[in-house]
């Protein structure tokens, strides 16, 4: 049902370095920023940059850093009920654009299941941005 990775989500503490480093030093495409994060990629695969502090709702940690996998719409909801059947722990609710699982693993890392992409991720925030969003391109 998952066929591959669709974005990581990364905690920074410096929103401003953190933007030049994944930029500037390893060519990554800005598409938009705002107060709490950023929104770049690399080929297909979509980077998120999370001001740490910015989303107090992960209860396994503080940090939002987590890894998530492409799922069509036609599997998600067979998927998550597999899950929710199985007890796999949920770490957050899903607040964005876009059918999402939370989840964790056997070892508490954070995961997610998300059927959308980085251009209907963009879309919707077109619609309706966060607080201070830019978008570049």
């Amino acid at each position: 049902m998952l066929t591959g990775l669709n974005h990581l989500t990364l905690s920074v503490h410096d929103l401003a370095r953190s933007v030049v480093f994944y930029r500037d030093m390893l060519g990554l495409r800005l598409h938009a920023r705002w107060d709490g994060g950023a929104y770049l990629s690399a080929g297909d695969l979509w980077l998120c940059l999370s001001l740490e502090g910015q989303d107090t709702a992960a209860l396994a940690s503080p940090a939002y850093t987590h890894y998530a996998f492409s799922i069509s719409q036609d599997d998600f909801p067979a998927f998550a009920a597999h899950l929710r059947a199985a007890g796999v722990p949920e770490w957050r609710q899903n607040r964005s654009a876009g059918d999402s699982l939370y989840f964790l693993d056997p070892d508490g890392h954070q995961l997610e299941a998300h059927a959308g992409t980085l251009a209907q991720r963009l879309a919707a925030c077109r619609a309706s941005p966060y607080p201070g969003m830019v978008f570049t391109d």
